[in-house]
């Protein structure tokens, strides 16, 4: 059965120059893009975003990190794409990602680690909802 999940190419992929082969990377694993658009956030906007993190000593330092650049926020559409999407990103610190994984090729560090994706069905309809209006989602 096809499932959405919600991913963001973060703020160190874009400034470095590899979203494109990231998006290559998804759409290579099977992944339809269903929306997609480049954008920056306000520090607020991301404190929005990653509120649920809110009481943990990284949020400052994640929501300053994510405001501080163009993002590109998508969703993304497959059988099993939560599952598989976080298969293909790789672990949060790029340095226990598997070879070939998103992060173990383009992260920097566990803060700098180029993606994010859903972790839950929940989590993705949320996430979807905050970047993307109903009609960019036809």
């Amino acid at each position: 059965m096809s499932q959405r999940t919600f991913s963001i190419i973060k703020p160190d992929a874009v400034r470095k120059g590899y979203a494109g082969a990231i998006l290559a990377e998804i759409e290579k694993a099977g992944f339809k893009i269903v929306s997609i658009k480049k954008i920056s956030i306000s520090k607020t906007q991301a404190e929005g975003f990653y509120y649920v993190h809110k009481e943990r000593p990284f949020f400052g330092s994640l929501t300053d990190f994510m405001s501080s650049g163009s993002i590109i926020p998508m969703v993304l559409e497959k059988d099993n794409a939560i599952a598989d999407l976080r298969k293909l990103m790789g672990a949060t610190n790029p340095a226990n990602a598997e070879e070939g994984t998103i992060r173990k090729k383009f992260a920097g560090s566990i803060e700098e680690n180029a993606i994010h994706g859903s972790d839950a069905e929940e989590t993705a309809a949320f996430e979807i909802g905050y970047f993307f209006a109903g009609l960019e989602l036809v």
